[in-house]
């Protein structure tokens, strides 16, 4: 029974709904790890400041330890467990595999989500802090090494696994590109660049 400081809500997380009563101020995070044992999502510094805990919220990246519980309701919402299409990974799982663009693997959920974000943001002709013409009819810049560290600055490796994480983020983009298309947000849909 719901009272005054807590819902029954119902989050639709990769793809199926989860209803379940929280307390107005459960976290997403805390609602994923605690609640629905998704612990893929990792809690790293529970303050916004680390990227670990990065899902993506309509295919937008967002850190669930700053998004209530509450407030995620009727979004779409991919976890790492969501991002892979049955046995076939997602080509920024696929990249960070091949190119070792984890160490400890820690944070690579978080940097994963993100990645898939960036590369989205970046076929959208967003642009980021380095990027010298915004302009929109410039369209996407070039997505260039400091292109992918100014996007993904928001995600920490205390393993320092950079290099390939950099690596790792423009083959998959390559790999989207050459397609046509923007990554999947999750594994079985794709959005058309």
């Amino acid at each position: 029974m719901a009272s005054s400081t807590s819902s029954v809500i119902t989050l639709k997380i990769n793809g199926e709904k989860h209803t379940l009563p929280v307390d107005h101020r459960t976290t997403l995070l805390d609602a994923l790890r605690e609640r629905l044992d998704l612990t893929g999502t990792k809690k790293g510094c529970d303050q916004g400041q680390c990227g670990a805990c990065t899902v993506l919220l309509d295919g937008r990246r967002a850190v669930a330890c700053l998004q209530l519980a509450v407030a995620a309701e009727g979004r779409e919402i991919t976890t790492i467990e969501g991002v892979a299409d049955g046995d076939r990974l997602h080509p920024v799982q696929q990249a960070f595999l091949d190119l070792d663009g984890f160490q400890c693997g820690y944070c690579t959920p978080g940097q994963i989500c993100s990645a898939i974000g960036v590369i989205e943001e970046h076929a959208a002709g967003w642009p980021s802090a380095a990027t010298a013409d915004v302009r929109p009819e410039a369209g996407p810049p070039p997505l260039t090494a400091d292109e992918i560290r100014e996007r993904m600055s928001g995600n920490l490796c205390r393993c320092g696994a950079y290099v390939s994480i950099v690596e790792a983020v423009a083959r998959a983009a390559g790999e989207a590109a050459d397609r046509g298309r923007t990554a999947p947000v999750t594994g079985a849909e794709e959005v058309a660049a």
